[in-house]
């Protein structure tokens, strides 16, 4: 058997493993006020959109070499679809639940920069703060403002792929702010502050530290108290950088070896379960679950923590490159895809995508437990989603709504087949610990 045929084996018998767990749910339609109080019916999608949200995460999975996936879809007037197919381990037998535990990346960010922005509604700081108003040892990062930081627009360039070699074979190693921030403002800048896009996590863990200065508290404090507490997002926390274990029951997260120029070795797979966030610190160090980032991603998208101001800022976006689709574009820490608002990311171990559109309530939420193939990735998984979802009819008297989407489903799965990286290899080795 080809390497194809074996994929497409795996791919069918996920497939068909989802459509049995599906058919057991019965289909009665049921609505009720959701987290933002947006009524949603509580069906199954029609045979077609299930079969077809089902061979995409199959294939997803086969194509990232994940073990297994949590997802969900939640079109308000059509119904829902949500599932963890595929085991905890590769190669094991536990299978995952959708209540599980996962590392969410770069949906930090958006968190990050929210609770900026409840800050800038609050008049503790301002957008247009240099960060050296709070940082006063920050002089490399010259006028560059707190605003800046969070749209990637300052020009700092980004410590991750000098230090991704020694975050994923040596995941539990503990990094200070302060050693991945000198090792990214050491790096020549790439832009001016204030001119092109240009993603930066060493830009998100100097905003950490300045609004860690401004509020002398702690981002386990400001996460609870801005985002967590009051959406009631109780599976979600933000660990220190000594608690290498993801609380809670959750999947192991797998990632291959990575060498000093920066490849990766696909051979060699790692499991990243354990690991010290402080890779990424606020610019991806949360742990949540499906239904919290559910309630998340409907939360940003409606900018419902923030005043009418702020969510604005928030939602005035910058072009990704001059090479990037007119539909896609970056505001405070979020992505826009045509009319989608979200983030996706990648930490060692982890694939996450959570997206809304806020006009329909249309919901995308996507884990994958193999990073190899990164955010671009898992972000056009979720687009397949999105496109496979828009099309559902209405279940009840609500009607369907005309969801024009600036990509097809083809698309995005031939956008899935490029990103992909590294076949499923069959055998996984322990990172080294310490």
């Amino acid at each position: 058997m080809s390497h194809q045929d074996g994929s497409r084996r795996r791919a069918g018998v996920v497939a068909t493993l989802l459509v049995a767990a599906l058919a057991l749910s019965g289909c009665t339609v049921v609505t009720d006020a959701t987290a933002e109080g947006r009524p949603q019916a509580h069906t199954p999608f029609p045979a077609e959109i299930n079969d077809k949200l089902n061979v995409a995460l199959a294939e997803a999975m086969t194509l990232s070499g994940a073990s297994g996936a949590i997802a969900g879809v939640w079109a308000p007037w059509a119904g829902e679809w949500v599932v963890s197919p595929g085991t905890t381990t590769r190669e094991g037998k536990d299978q995952l639940t959708t209540d599980m535990r996962f590392r969410v990346a770069e949906n930090t960010r958006a968190m990050t920069c929210t609770v900026l922005l409840k800050l800038v509604d609050e008049k503790k700081v301002s957008l247009s703060d240099p960060v050296s108003t709070y940082l006063s040892r920050a002089a490399d990062a010259g006028d560059v403002t707190l605003g800046q930081l969070c749209q990637n627009t300052s020009g700092v360039a980004d410590y991750t792929p000098q230090l991704a070699p020694y975050f994923i074979n040596n995941p539990t190693r503990e990094w200070p702010p302060l050693e991945v921030l000198s090792s990214g403002l050491a790096l020549e800048r790439v832009a001016p502050p204030g001119g092109v896009w240009a993603d930066s996590n060493t830009g998100y863990v100097l905003l950490g530290l300045a609004l860690q200065a401004a509020t002398r508290e702690d981002w386990n404090t400001l996460y609870h108290r801005y985002i967590f507490d009051p959406l009631g997002m109780s599976n979600s926390s933000f660990p220190s950088a000594t608690e290498t274990k993801i609380p809670g029951p959750h999947p192991h997260g797998y990632a291959s070896a990575m060498n000093t120029a920066g490849q990766l070795v696909c051979e060699t797979v790692h499991d990243e379960t354990d690991l010290s966030n402080s890779m990424t610190w606020v610019a991806g160090g949360v742990v949540s679950s499906l239904g919290d980032m559910r309630i998340w991603a409907q939360a940003l998208a409606e900018g419902r923590l923030l005043s009418e101001k702020s969510a604005e800022a928030q939602w005035a976006t910058v072009p990704l490159g001059p090479d990037a689709p007119t539909w896609q574009g970056y505001g405070l820490g979020v992505q826009q895809w045509g009319p989608l608002r979200g983030q996706a990311g990648a930490i060692p171990g982890f694939l996450s995508a959570a997206l809304t559109d806020p006009s329909s309530g249309l919901t995308i939420v996507v884990m994958l437990n193999n990073s190899n193939s990164g955010a671009g990735f898992v972000q056009s998984v979720a687009q397949r989603f999105a496109s496979i979802a828009s099309k559902a009819p209405s279940s009840g008297s609500e009607a369907a709504p005309l969801l024009e989407l600036p990509w097809s489903e083809e698309q995005a799965l031939q956008s899935m087949r490029a990103g992909a990286v590294c076949a499923p290899p069959p055998d996984v080795e322990p990172a080294p610990a310490g």
